[in-house]
């Protein structure tokens, strides 16, 4: 009886009816499955991503599996567009609880390699915009007593990639810039987490693919470097942002979650 009980409860939790979920990046890939996700436990989804005909597939996805969403095409490095669009998901809705900040790029290259443009625009999308959301979004979440939000790091922002220097650079500056943030606002019941994911099977790996040579050279490495031996599915991840969430992380601020099938060790 008791695990039975202890069972429904943790399920309870899980449960997202009635919340209101904003998601970047959300046409592929772990932005995609973090939508899908989190629709399935019941948000409503915003799910926003450069290509509007992606995100639109995201949100027919979501109807079509029950659940409901809508679709927004979205430049997060345009701060007015960024603005207005999370301006208008809280008019709309009355609050925001959930914010999973997805997008980002992968400039690889070397100090020698990678042009100060090259730098600029890899800090303009992976960490500039994720600040112009979260500063956004927060003061609602403040007044209406807490909210989430969930900025996508990776595990090269608690280790460091040869030849990944703008990538491996911005990805540890998410990871500083959301534990400040979460210091900042804890008081206020609004949790900033950073998601670190490993290697994940997503087009998202062009640039470490053409990096190492092609695409078998790099499922050897996953192979042989990867002490789990493979991949994450998107879905892998998708359930620890469904974790940051929901009310299983309640007590959990600042940190920097780590999915990469032991790699960093």
């Amino acid at each position: 009886m008791t695990a039975v009980k202890l069972r429904k409860k943790q399920t309870d939790k899980i449960s997202l009816a009635g919340r209101i979920a904003f998601v970047t990046g959300a046409g592929s890939g772990i932005g995609k499955a973090s939508a899908m996700s989190m629709a399935d436990c019941g948000a409503h989804v915003v799910a926003t991503d450069l290509v509007g005909e992606l995100a639109e597939a995201t949100a027919q996805a979501i109807a079509e599996n029950g659940g409901r969403a809508e679709s927004i095409t979205l430049d997060m490095t345009d701060d007015t567009a960024v603005v207005d669009a999370l301006d208008k998901t809280i008019k709309k809705f009355g609050r925001l609880d959930i914010l999973h900040s997805h997008a980002g790029i992968q400039v690889e290259g070397t100090l020698e390699q990678v042009s100060p443009e090259g730098m600029d625009e890899s800090w303009r999308l992976n960490v500039r915009s994720h600040f112009v959301a979260a500063r956004t979004v927060v003061g609602q979440m403040r007044s209406q007593g807490g909210g989430s939000v969930i900025i996508t790091s990776s595990n090269s922002g608690v280790q460091y990639d040869r030849e990944m220097i703008a990538y491996a650079t911005t990805k540890h500056a998410v990871v500083a810039m959301v534990r400040q943030m979460a210091a900042d606002y804890a008081k206020d019941n609004v949790r900033f987490n950073a998601l670190c994911p490993g290697w994940v099977d997503t087009p998202f790996n062009a640039g470490f693919e053409t990096q190492m040579g092609g695409r078998t050279a790099l499922e050897s490495y996953i192979a042989n470097s990867i002490p789990m031996g493979r991949w994450a599915q998107a879905d892998e991840i998708a359930d620890a942002v469904v974790f940051l969430a929901s009310d299983l992380s309640t007590f959990m601020t600042g940190q920097a979650l780590v999915i990469d099938g032991g790699e960093c060790i």
